[in-house]
């Protein structure tokens, strides 16, 4: 029996297509053939982004040249009247292609004007909607994210950009009904002067005499100084009827457009997560048939993806091990199973109550030692103090996920069940963190709430401490983000990126071993989503905050991608 065909053992990903046995017949070439396979047909529908088979690295390059010609050819593919069956497109999409196409056929038939200018219309808000789609921001760097390190990688991105976009929505908002309104009506009067009717209220935040370089950057680190009586607060709106009205305004109106587009992108995908929970899919005939990419790209990807399918498969017989055991468990085998989840909760909850009261003491801990002469005369130690809060938050953020993951597996839970407990724990720890501080500034600010307090009595607060205590509020948010943007900014330029390099000049096993690193999709949204969460606390009394936050944003998409490039990711 004659020896079939031998394969090169070269890997298809390093070359960008499958390998050619030896002593091929000359024929049509290999990326010829290889198109005109259905799932090239899906890469071509998937859009412009993703590269067909046997594209080698020199093209990837020239990224114009490849969104040219993906869009080319599919747009001579939608344009031509092949059935619907024939195409490689999903279900809904096929059902509305027919569908056009049916119409289209009726108008032209009845010869009639108004169903002439009906189809123009339609095809003509078509173009539209496909225009507007070529204009939506990194379009192509997603498209070339999500081919290189999965849909996971790529779905960070994406609501990055999805949050990108409600932050300058937010800015703009801003800037039109309270800016605008502020500097029509005249120029805004400055601080309060000192009245002998009403003690309350006097307030003179600037600077006496020179000011020196480095106290103008740790007001601008802080929020004091010459920021503090600036359109970033709200103490620096003066309290005019109409401002009044646009500034409740801007709050309602953003809160509630933020509200729908987040409703819009949720329900968006509600269909396919129903289905997918359902069990009319199975998990195992899902990953067999509908887990691969193939906008994937590279030996590394092509072998990560195969790891990742590995893994899934893996943990779906490990829960279905677990769940078999958990069947067949005698009583006292389920109590000593409860004992240790209870007690492991009395443990988290007890990591939980010690990290809010670290943020309650941190935060009454700043006004007096603000007071004392050693910080008074340090600048530097000046700044470490304002800055306790927010440091005492993101170190709390930063050390309990960790041990929420070493907690997880001793419950006895199920691998799907541990991820669930771990994010609940992660997400109830960022947001009670910034309630508990926001309570310990009301206590701060009103005294406990004790308004026959001596240092309340009053003005109803502590007025000689906090003048203005709306602008206090604001610079607390202001500050939490100006240290989660630096934090993040120095893990990326000091560790990941040199990492980064590591696994570029060394691609031997000491390069694998400390360069490369996965890319964690679940903790970097959980930033996100407490990024957001600041912004939405801290807008009132920070009205410019969106627009910091958008500059943020954007210095975050562009240093993540850089850094995201440097290896392989976990999606």
């Amino acid at each position: 029996m004659e020896a079939g065909p031998t394969w090169e053992p070269e890997a298809w990903g390093s070359s960008g297509g499958w390998p050619a046995p030896r002593g091929a017949r000359a024929g049509p070439s290999l990326s010829s053939v290889l198109n005109e396979l259905p799932s090239a047909a899906t890469l071509r529908y998937r859009g412009p982004g993703v590269l067909p088979w046997g594209a080698s690295g020199e093209e990837e390059e020239d990224g114009e040249s490849n969104v040219q010609a993906m869009a080319e050819a599919a747009q001579k593919e939608l344009g031509e009247p092949i059935p619907s069956r024939e195409l490689p497109w999903p279900m809904q999409a096929r059902r509305t292609h027919r569908q056009s196409h049916a119409r289209d056929k009726v108008a032209q038939g009845s010869g009639s004007r108004v169903a002439q200018w009906a189809l123009w219309l339609r095809r003509s808000k078509e173009k539209t909607q496909e225009r507007l789609h070529t204009l939506q921001p990194w379009a192509w760097t997603l498209k070339r994210i999500g081919g290189q390190f999965g849909a996971g990688t790529e779905s960070y991105f994406s609501l990055l950009r999805f949050l990108l976009l409600l932050n300058v929505l937010a800015s703009v908002l801003k800037a039109c009904m309270t800016l605008l309104p502020t500097w029509l009506e005249g120029t805004p009067p400055g601080p309060p002067g000192p009245d002998t009717s009403s003690p309350c209220g006097f307030y003179n935040p600037d600077p006496q005499g020179l000011v020196t370089f480095p106290t103008h950057l740790f007001s601008l680190l802080s929020g004091v100084g010459f920021l503090e009586w600036s359109p970033l607060f709200y103490g620096f709106y003066p309290p005019r009827q109409h401002l009044a009205v646009t500034y409740l305004c801007s709050v309602f109106v953003i809160g509630l457009l933020h509200l729908v587009l987040i409703l819009h992108r949720s329900v968006s995908g509600l269909k396919q997560t129903l289905l997918a929970e359902s069990g009319v899919l199975t998990s195992y005939s899902h990953r067999v048939f509908s887990a691969w990419d193939f906008g994937l790209r590279g030996d590394v990807h092509v072998r990560l993806r195969h790891r990742i399918i590995l893994y899934e498969l893996q943990v779906e017989l490990e829960e279905a091990v677990v769940r078999r055991q958990a069947a067949v468990r005698t009583l006292s085998q389920q109590a000593k199973v409860w004992s240790v989840r209870v007690l492991l909760n009395l443990l988290v909850i007890a990591l939980l109550g010690a990290a809010f009261y670290g943020v309650y003491w941190a935060t009454g801990a700043t006004v007096k030692l603000q007071e004392t002469p050693l910080v008074q005369q340090m600048p530097l130690v000046k700044l470490g103090v304002d800055y306790l809060p927010s440091i005492f938050i993101s170190g709390v953020n930063f050390l309990l996920p960790p041990v929420f993951k070493l907690i997880a597996p001793l419950e006895g839970y199920t691998r799907s069940r541990q991820i669930v407990f771990i994010l609940l724990r992660t997400v109830f720890l960022r947001l009670a963190s910034l309630l508990v501080l926001l309570f310990s500034l009301w206590n701060q600010i009103t005294c406990g709430g004790n308004a026959e307090a001596e240092e309340c009595k009053t003005c109803g607060y502590k007025y000689k401490e906090l003048p203005c205590w709306e602008t206090r509020l604001g610079q607390e948010m202001y500050k939490l983000l100006i240290f989660d943007l630096l934090t993040g900014l120095a893990v990326m330029l000091l560790i990941q990126f040199p990492r980064k390099l590591l696994c570029g000049l060394c691609p031997g096993p000491l390069g694998r071993t400390v360069g490369t690193q996965e890319f964690q999709v679940p903790d970097e949204v959980l930033g996100l989503i407490y990024a957001q969460t600041v912004v939405w606390v801290g807008s009132f009394f920070c009205p410019l905050l969106p627009m910091l936050n958008t500059v943020k944003f954007l210095l975050l998409f562009y240093f993540k991608k850089e850094v995201v490039g440097g290896g392989p990711a976990s999606g």
